[in-house]
């Protein structure tokens, strides 16, 4: 028997061995030209990572309310989401794409903020008002009443859409930034789908009627989780209650801003055929809560139905905490490493909001099949699902605790072997 396993030994590298080593042209050849096929792939999926990453949680699957006793609002869509998951607490007619009307103004501002935050604009920085921005004094529009031919700081146009959602103000900044109303919106559909708004599509900055121009509760509620996150310096904005330009001073048409000291942003919106709209968030202690209303009958009624809304959720549910961030989860395999498994566990803090009453949460695990080396730290490797009594209340990505260098090829080909014949 030992003479027949030493005989046996060299075939079997040999066969390991070929299938790690590049033996012809062909396979040169097809491995030269997958390279760039490669880098595309690669690219694609950094995209994608990064639209996952600022949702952070996929929509929960055909769910309305993950608590009881929802409230009936007469809105056409509606919903609540919790800032800090992204999940959607309850929602009615998510997904419909409905005109947004000054709603739109949110993604026009996000991305006038973004440009302040990468030093592509300044505070102090001038635009200028031209014919097609001016308001021409009507009180038909929304508008800030920009001066014709005039100039206005970066600052003061940002405060003017935010606050006094001007037309005028959305008009001249997409005219300065892209050099026209249809070239800012692409900029603002570029954004929208590195978001994920996946309902959404703008043709102009201010959210005047057109019929391509839609948006859905879903979408919106994403853009204002974005607005909080990535551009905390100037989110204060959206708190303020009045502004004066040009000698005239408005007030903020958030009424939730008046009566409820928790409210803290973001943007009303209305025209005939989108009704009265409104994008709030509150935060009360540790949770932030951020619900959308569209289409709905008044004034009154959006703040009535966005108070009653926000109420619900701060009454009906509360943070928890279901795996500490240090803790090793479960021990995932890894193929051709110098390692055969590598520790998973999660990449940051997870704070989960459930109904009250329900902190036990139930944690499953999923591994992304064929794990390989080289395999770097912190690399997500698969996720976890937290659920409550049966209902799924959120997921987190499962990362690798540690590095796996790529094994040599004599230990590679070792596993090759195994695994051929089935060990």
């Amino acid at each position: 028997m030992k003479t027949h396993t030493s005989s046996i030994l060299p075939v079997v590298f040999a066969i390991a061995a070929g299938a790690l080593i590049p033996h012809s042209a062909t396979f040169a050849a097809s491995h030269k030209a997958s390279k760039p096929a490669a880098h595309q792939k690669a690219a694609a999926s950094k995209k994608a990572a990064a639209a996952a990453a600022a949702n952070a949680l996929p929509p929960l699957a055909a769910e309305t309310a993950l608590a009881e006793n929802a409230p009936a609002l007469p809105a056409k869509a509606w919903l609540l989401m919790d800032y800090d998951s992204g999940q959607i607490l309850a929602s009615a007619n998510a997904d419909e794409a409905l005109p947004p009307a000054s709603l739109t103004k949110m993604m026009t501002s996000y991305i006038v903020e973004q440009a302040l935050r990468s030093g592509k604009l300044k505070p102090t920085d001038l635009v200028s008002v031209s014919e097609n921005a001016w308001c021409r004094g009507t009180s038909a529009e929304s508008c800030m009443y920009l001066p014709l031919n005039s100039q206005a700081t970066i600052i003061d146009i940002l405060r003017g859409i935010i606050i006094q959602s001007g037309n005028d103000a959305s008009k001249a900044i997409a005219e300065h930034m892209a050099g026209s109303e249809a070239g800012f919106a692409k900029l603002m559909n570029a954004e929208a789908q590195r978001l994920g708004m996946s309902k959404t599509q703008f043709v102009n900055p201010t959210g005047l009627p057109d019929p391509a121009h839609k948006s859905s509760a879903r979408d919106l509620a994403i853009l204002a989780r974005a607005i909080i996150r990535d551009g905390s310096e100037y989110y204060t904005i959206y708190a303020e209650r009045e502004f004066k330009y040009n000698g005239i001073k408005q007030g903020n048409r958030n009424a939730l801003l008046y009566t409820d000291p928790t409210v803290d942003g973001l943007k009303t919106g209305h025209t005939a055929e989108a009704g009265y709209c409104l994008v709030t968030s509150s935060k009360r202690n540790n949770m932030r809560l951020i619900s959308v209303i569209l289409n709905t009958s008044s004034p009154q009624a959006r703040a009535d139905q966005s108070r009653t809304l926000l109420g619900w959720g701060f009454g009906s549910f509360e943070k928890t905490t279901p795996i500490q961030p240090d803790a090793v989860i479960t021990s995932a395999k890894v193929s051709f490493g110098k390692a055969s498994t590598v520790a998973a566990g999660l990449g940051t803090p997870w704070l989960l909001t459930v109904p009250r009453g329900q902190q036990q949460v139930q944690t499953t695990v999923e591994l992304k099949p064929g794990l390989e080396a080289p395999l770097a730290k912190g690399a997500v490797i698969g996720k976890v699902i937290a659920t409550s009594n049966g209902k799924t209340v959120g997921e987190a990505p499962l990362v690798a605790q540690a590095e796996v260098e790529r094994a040599g090829w004599l230990l590679r080909g070792w596993q090759h072997v195994t695994k051929l014949f089935g060990k």
